[in-house]
């Protein structure tokens, strides 16, 4: 990896669940480890630094290690937040921000490494996963895009394919995408979680 390019972090708590019906930031892990968003911050923080959490206005959240930064409207989706994101990141120095959906106990550090590699030797905007479908919440991104958000957004733009489809986008196709696995119900969370490195 090039130690001279600076990767940061940030999880995208603050998302409404409407499957889920409850908030799944604070949804427990059931090995009793803690919540779904200390999981996701305790892996993400194993290759970024600094790393943000984007919470919706009154979100409850437990105690955590990394700044809270919170939607100035509740609802817009998840591209604001990650513009919001990306400027934090860039204003701390960093070129590149690994962007996590807070509902991926099963996360690895490994993933988030060999997205990082890919980032880097392409130069890419946006690197991201595939398995089938994009995961837009499971990428690093450059972290300069927050000014082409930020017109996306005043344009009336909201989905993470709006983005993707303004950027210079490379995918990774994955042959085990376990560590990609969202939780949209209680009963996903009965399946053990897999470490995060």
């Amino acid at each position: 990896m090039a130690e001279d390019v600076s990767l940061a972090g940030v999880v995208v708590a603050g998302g409404e669940s409407r499957r889920m019906g409850r908030d799944k930031a604070t949804l427990p892990l059931p090995d009793g480890s803690g919540t779904m968003v200390e999981r996701v911050v305790d892996v993400v923080s194993q290759r970024c630094s600094p790393v943000y959490v984007m919470a919706a206005p009154g979100q409850p959240l437990p105690a955590l290690s990394v700044p809270i930064l919170r939607d100035e409207v509740r609802g817009l989706g998840p591209l604001p937040a990650t513009g919001r994101g990306l400027r934090a990141a860039a204003a701390a120095g960093a070129r590149y921000a690994f962007v996590a959906a807070v509902d991926m106990p099963s996360l690895t550090a490994d993933l988030i490494d060999e997205l990082f590699r890919l980032a880097v030797e392409t130069n890419a905007e946006v690197v991201m996963p595939w398995d089938g479908r994009s995961h837009y919440l499971a990428a690093v991104y450059r972290t300069d895009l927050a000014d082409r958000i930020d017109a996306l957004v005043a344009a009336g733009a909201r989905k993470m394919s709006d983005l993707i489809d303004a950027s210079d986008s490379q995918q990774i196709v994955l042959t085990d995408s376990v560590a990609l696995t969202n939780v949209n119900a209680v009963d996903d969370l009965r399946t053990p979680v897999r470490p995060g490195r």
